[in-house]
């Protein structure tokens, strides 16, 4: 089990991701690196930002950066929601498109660019399921 939002648990969110052949094929024509951000709120105290870079149905790199560094990467797009949000999608109580539309999410990015790879999105989300998961409490 991995706890979500730790570096291990990244660490196997890209094995997943790089394993999987739906989110390959899915996501052959995707380019783009995210943040997606752990806001506080409950047990989680600060901001964790969760580093990727995908790339044709690839994961290229992954880190977990901390908030004093996040102007190390300069991503793309980045994702921002709490704990609760990213745990129903990680569930699949949720889609993580509808969480987007319904701004249980928060996107800064091109909306449309991530609208029109829902398929890839999903495949994403997906990995996660694969993914030994216990959150913080």
């Amino acid at each position: 089990m991995y706890e979500f939002g730790s570096q291990a648990w990244l660490d196997a969110f890209v094995a997943a991701i790089n394993g999987s052949k739906k989110y390959e094929e899915a996501a052959r024509d995707w380019e783009g690196d995210f943040y997606f951000i752990l806001e506080p709120g409950g047990s989680v105290t600060e901001r964790k930002f969760m580093y990727l870079d995908l790339w044709h149905g690839k994961c290229r790199s992954a880190e977990i950066v901390e908030e004093k560094d996040k102007d190390k990467h300069k991503p793309e797009f980045t994702i921002a929601g709490n704990l609760a949000i990213w745990k129903q999608i990680r569930e699949k109580k949720i889609e993580a498109t509808q969480a987007l539309l319904t701004r249980q999410l928060k996107l800064s990015g091109n909306i449309g660019k991530v609208m029109r790879a829902t398929g890839a999105t999903r495949e994403l989300s997906n990995a996660t399921s694969a993914v030994p998961t216990i959150f913080p409490e």
